[in-house]
C-alpha cells in the first residue's frame, strides 16, 4: 500500500528545461504529491531504455526552481533517472513514476525506442508503478490538458497494483473538446518510412521514420487522430514459461 502523500517521481526525454515538465509538474505537486522531478539535461528523444552511457562515470547535474518545484537535470538518459531516483541519488525511493509531458504522440509498436515510454517501463522493473504521457503535436498549445489527464492517471494507477505501466495519448485541444477516453491497441509497424537526400556538404543523408498506412480503427494512431485519448497499458521483459527452447538446443548441442 502507498503512503497517504506517495513519492512521484516526474521525468522525461524532452529535457528539464521543456515545457511538458514545467507544464506536469506543478499539477501533480498541486495535488498533494511529494514530487521530486530528475530528468535530462538536453533531449533525449529516442533513446529507449539506454543508460549505459552512464555507467561508470560521474554524472553531472544542474537544478533550478520555478513554481515551488525544484527541476533536477541529469547527463543521461530517462532510464537512467528512474534507476538514480530508485537508488535513492534524490532522496528516498519514489513510490511513483510519471514520465512526461511529451512533446510529440508515442504510438504504435515503435514505442519500444521511446524514452518518454521507456522511463515508465523502467519503473516497472524496480516494482514501481509508471504512467507515460505524450501530447499529438510537434508544437503543443494545450499542456494543460494533458497535465490535468496525467494527474487523474496517476490517482487511479496509484490502487492498481505495484508495476502497473500504461501510455497515454493526448490530442492539442482544449479538455471540453476531447472525444472521450479510449483503451488502444498499438498499431502494427507495417513498413518504415525512407527518404534519401543530400547533406550540405554533399554526404548522402538517410531519414528513417514510421509509417502506420490505414491504421485498426480501434489503434492508437486511428484513435488519437480521431480525437480521443488513448490509454494502453504494457509490460516489460517478460520471461516466458516454456523450456522448448532450451530442451531444443540442447538435444542439438547432444547430437
Amino acid at each position: 500500500m502507498l503512503p497517504e502523500r506517495p513519492r512521484v517521481l516526474i521525468t522525461n526525454d524532452d529535457g528539464y528545461l521543456a515545457p511538458g515538465i514545467r507544464a506536469l509538474a506543478p499539477t501533480i505537486a498541486q495535488l498533494g504529491y511529494d514530487v521530486v522531478v530528475v530528468a535530462p539535461l538536453l533531449d533525449e528523444s529516442g533513446v529507449g531504455s539506454a543508460r549505459a552511457a552512464m555507467l561508470g562515470r560521474p554524472i553531472r547535474t544542474a537544478s533550478d526552481e520555478e513554481n515551488g518545484v525544484t527541476y533536477i537535470g541529469i547527463e543521461g538518459t530517462p532510464a537512467g533517472a528512474v534507476t538514480l531516483a530508485a537508488l535513492g541519488a534524490f532522496g528516498p525511493a519514489p513510490d511513483l513514476v510519471l514520465s512526461g509531458i511529451n512533446r510529440g504522440l508515442n504510438v504504435g509498436v515503435s514505442i519500444f525506442h521511446s524514452g518518454t515510454v521507456a522511463a515508465a517501463v523502467t519503473a516497472s522493473g524496480y516494482g514501481t508503478s509508471g504512467v507515460a504521457v505524450s501530447l499529438d503535436s510537434d508544437d503543443p498549445q494545450y499542456w494543460p490538458t494533458a497535465a490535468t489527464i496525467a494527474g487523474e492517471a496517476l490517482g487511479w494507477i496509484a490502487a492498481e497494483p505495484a508495476g502497473t505501466v500504461v501510455t497515454i495519448n493526448v490530442p492539442d485541444r482544449p479538455l471540453d473538446q476531447v472525444a472521450g477516453v479510449r483503451h488502444a491497441s498499438l498499431a502494427p509497424l507495417t513498413h518504415s518510412r525512407l527518404v534519401r537526400s543530400t547533406a550540405p556538404t554533399g554526404e548522402p543523408m538517410i531519414l528513417l521514420g514510421p509509417a502506420y498506412p490505414d491504421p485498426d480503427p480501434d489503434s492508437d494512431v486511428a484513435l488519437l487522430a480521431a480525437g480521443f485519448v488513448t490509454v494502453t497499458p504494457i509490460v516489460g521483459i517478460r520471461e516466458v514459461a516454456d523450456d522448448t527452447a532450451a530442451n531444443a538446443l540442447a538435444k542439438r548441442l547432444n547430437r
